[in-house]
């Protein structure tokens, strides 16, 4: 196993599992979200089955996490190692020419998601852990109420943060747009369904960080 990651094919079929792993992490969280803009009595259920549910919180959740960390990690040795192999061939051709800006400076995208995702971690994960597992209280209410809806809204109050999450789902966008079809070459599945994949790529791309930026915009727009 330890020779696998050590092989250049090996680092990159385990980076994109962990991108399609993120990537249905991405769907399942987004669909969870966008309930708050129809209903915060739907939010709040699936929020409260989400927070509680053992499978989700000891299985799930523990994975994730891995898979975040494993993703940006692999990703920034990925990177550092393939500047470093095409240094001599950078400096005797032009790399612009030949590859897009957005697969020239995915190190760039990933550190400013990596930064989004420390923001979102404080100011939802953070919280949640210390309510249910610190204080002790797994009910997920508040005054008599779930307290999931008016949380999410509160930290949608502030512009400067709503802004940093739009700009952060934009760089999200691209960030997608070119590592869908990298995973997918990684995996060697682009034969014959080249075309297909980058379509349903596309749509992926900009619809996942658009429901996102729709969810905090609507509720700062709302609810301020």
């Amino acid at each position: 196993m330890s020779g696998f990651f050590k092989s250049s094919i090996g680092r990159k079929v385990a980076m994109a599992l962990s991108a399609f792993f993120l990537m249905f992490f991405l769907i399942i969280h987004l669909a969870v979200n966008i309930t708050s803009v129809f209903s915060a009595d739907v939010f709040n259920e699936l929020s409260h089955f989400m927070g509680t549910n053992p499978a989700v919180q000891f299985a799930l959740q523990p994975i994730l996490l891995f898979g975040v960390v494993f993703h940006f990690v692999m990703g920034f040795v990925l990177e550092l190692k393939n500047r470093k192999a095409l240094g001599v061939s950078y400096a005797k051709n032009n790399g612009a020419a030949n590859s897009t800006w957005m697969s020239r400076n995915m190190i760039y995208s990933g550190l400013v998601i990596l930064a989004f995702l420390v923001l979102h971690f404080i100011d939802f994960w953070i919280p949640e852990i210390n309510v249910k597992y610190i204080q002790g209280d797994m009910s997920g209410l508040h005054n008599g109420e779930f307290r999931y809806f008016h949380e999410m809204v509160a930290k949608f109050e502030n512009p400067v943060r709503v802004a940093a999450y739009v700009v952060s789902f934009i760089l999200l966008a691209l960030h997608l747009l070119h590592g869908f079809t990298s995973a997918f070459q990684s995996m060697g599945s682009t034969a014959g369904r080249k075309k297909a994949l980058q379509n349903f790529g596309k749509i992926y791309s900009f619809a996942i960080p658009l429901g996102f930026i729709i969810v905090a915009v609507y509720h700062h727009f709302n609810h301020h």
